[in-house]
């Protein structure tokens, strides 16, 4: 059973057609929020990464939604366009986005009400912990890959499909924050 504060969180877990991947998935969440100082309401506040300065606006989950759906559409359009030729798996690639920055939730930590990098996250990037705690739930393979390979430490490898996607898609609602050129 899906934990209610987990599904409130994530409605995008009802794209999983695969219920037992959905209800993995899930308790990946519900198992990072236990272990976690941040609260669901932290998660609507801190900024999504630590990386580009404190006056970034953009939370958490407003990040993690739209790489989310940014994923879900370009999978959605790739199977349209490239049908059997480049197939994407809708509920590998769905669970993957939820699931990339789950272990942020063990990286980061509040101090003075601000989200910095806590000791646990000096060791470990949020792929490495988010790969942890899928498998301690049972997610397959094909969505720790997702998790472990989002972010530059994936860059060594060859990406799946999936992987590709919620890569990009991270990516693309990153850097424009990082690196656009303001004029």
């Amino acid at each position: 059973m899906i934990r209610e504060d987990v599904l409130e969180l994530w409605q995008e877990l009802l794209w999983i057609n695969d219920e037992i991947l959905l209800e993995k998935t899930a308790q990946t969440w519900a198992l990072a929020l236990d272990k976690s100082v941040l609260t669901i309401d932290d998660l609507q506040t801190i900024p999504f990464t630590l990386l580009c300065g404190d006056d970034l606006q953009v939370s958490f989950m407003e990040h993690k939604r739209c790489v989310v759906h940014v994923s879900y559409e370009a999978g959605k359009k790739m199977n349209s366009f490239f049908t059997t030729n480049l197939p994407v798996n809708m509920d590998i690639l769905v669970s993957g986005a939820i699931l990339a920055d789950v272990g942020k939730l063990l990286e980061y930590e509040l101090k003075d009400g601000k989200a910095v990098t806590g000791t646990y996250g000096k060791y470990l990037r949020h792929p490495f912990s988010g790969v942890s705690l899928a498998e301690q739930c049972g997610v397959p393979a094909e969505v720790c890959h997702i998790i472990a390979t989002h972010a530059a430490e994936g860059d060594l490898v060859k990406r799946t499909t999936e992987a590709c996607i919620v890569h990009h898609a991270d990516f693309m609602t990153f850097l424009p924050f990082k690196d656009r050129l303001k004029l």
